[in-house]
């Protein structure tokens, strides 16, 4: 399809492909192999070659979840099928079964994140993501405050400089690990930009370097404690202080369209934008019917709304883009962002 849109705003703008499922699209099988379609080729490669075929606005890059236990070969052989499609690759560390900030899980964390390192080094990648500082819906996990957060910040801290070092990073081509927090339910203590800001200044002092930036997710931002304007305000100190990292454009609690998203994408990227500091945006959508996500349905049902409205995900994605950059070139219209 020909691009009619074309972006004007210094960004790299992208999509998550959670689009196409966990389960059946991005969760390896059993034997550690990635889904296939009928074809032969992996399921998530051609989701995000659907997308690029139907997106109005050229997209620049994927994010793209990586899980432990997966075969070795299987990675190296879908990045480099999304580099053929013109994307640079982006990595999202997924981690499973263990907790960060459990003293008893740190060697068993660090042995899921060094594999997952090493591919990011021999491919070449500059940046990565996660939410490796709380484990995802640990139950009976309750908020650490006071002292006790002081000291899960101290202990997740420490894992992350572990692998930093053990990876041996500071001498490789990845150049930012961007660390997400998320909405309480799915954490219970890193629930907010501010507690996530908190220990990204920690990580960065621990090992020496500005390599540790804050993921600002507009969904979990959305759902978090803290309203539009505290956001603002956030996004602001942080991306004077250097720590502000890719921004994801996402509805809150639906995580679907971004006409649910009651106006959080448009503020928080604009908060971004006058930064001066915005220079990634990945749009990021959830199948309303994945099975990986039951428990976030029970969670809170408006996570299992059926935002389509007659069109299929590929489409709603492919929108999302073009909603972004519409939003992204009119910052710059406004004076708010210089022009590319």
């Amino acid at each position: 399809m020909e691009k009619d849109i074309t972006l004007i705003a210094p960004v790299e703008l992208g999509f998550v492909p959670t689009h196409a499922k966990f389960v059946g699209g991005l969760v390896p099988d059993a034997d550690g192999r990635l889904p296939r379609s009928e074809s032969g080729g992996f399921v998530v490669v051609e989701a995000v070659r659907e997308v690029l075929e139907r997106s109005r606005v050229k997209v620049d890059m994927v994010q793209v979840p990586i899980f432990p236990g997966t075969h070795p070969e299987e990675y190296p052989a879908q990045i480099l099928a999304l580099r053929e499609l013109g994307l640079k690759v982006h990595l999202v560390i997924m981690l499973g079964g263990v907790d960060p900030m459990d003293p008893a899980d740190e060697d068993a964390t660090i042995a899921q994140l060094l594999p997952t390192l090493k591919i990011a080094k021999e491919l070449g990648i500059t940046h990565l993501a996660s939410t490796s500082i709380e484990g995802w819906m640990v139950p009976g996990a309750t908020p650490k405050r006071g002292a006790d957060f002081d000291a899960v910040v101290a202990q997740t801290v420490k894992v992350h400089a572990r692998a930093y070092h053990e990876a041996g990073l500071e001498d490789s081509s990845v150049s930012v690990w961007d660390i997400e927090f998320l909405r309480p339910g799915e954490f219970q203590t890193f629930t907010d930009l501010g507690k996530l800001w908190s220990w990204v200044q920690k990580a960065n002092e621990e090992i020496g370097k500005p390599f540790f930036r804050c993921l600002v997710d507009a969904a979990h931002c959305g759902d978090s404690a803290l309203d539009i304007p505290t956001n603002e305000k956030l996004i602001s100190e942080i991306a004077a202080a250097g720590g502000l990292g890719m921004m994801h454009a996402s509805a809150k609690t639906t995580r679907g369209c971004l006409s649910t998203d009651d106006g959080w994408v448009a503020a928080l990227l604009g908060a971004g934008g006058r930064s001066g500091a915005l220079s990634q945006v990945s749009v990021e959508m959830f199948h309303h019917e994945d099975e990986a996500l039951v428990a976030l349905r029970q969670l809170d049902p408006g996570h299992g709304v059926d935002t389509l409205d007659g069109r299929d995900y590929t489409q709603v994605v492919a929108d999302g883009l073009a909603s972004v950059a519409r939003i992204l070139n009119n910052y710059v219209n406004r004076g708010w962002m210089p022009k590319a």
